[in-house]
């Protein structure tokens, strides 16, 4: 199921993981980015369920913030450790 779900999100991935430089990665920087990511698209939910449906105002920062947190919760689960590094930008 690993393998099929990074095959899936191999584009993302390969965006993060490619690279030869020398990288530093600690085991809690997975563990925060997926707390992280949990709590962007817990924001994104609110916003969503507490807009006024009449306003569409609400639109574009639901989108936003759902993105960052689908982006951050591919990469703390299916990424492997450069791809965290690079995500919290550590050399």
């Amino acid at each position: 199921m690993l393998s099929v779900l990074r095959k899936l999100f191999s584009p993302l991935l390969n965006l993060f993981e490619k690279g030869d430089e020398p990288f530093h990665h600690r085991p809690m920087n997975r563990k925060v980015l997926l707390v992280l990511s949990l709590l962007f698209s817990g924001l994104a939910t609110a916003i969503l369920i507490l807009s006024p449906a009449e306003n569409w105002d609400f639109v574009f920062p639901v989108i936003v913030f759902y993105s960052v947190g689908a982006v951050g919760f591919i990469i703390a689960t299916l990424g492997n450790d450069r791809a965290v590094a690079k995500i919290w930008g550590n050399k």
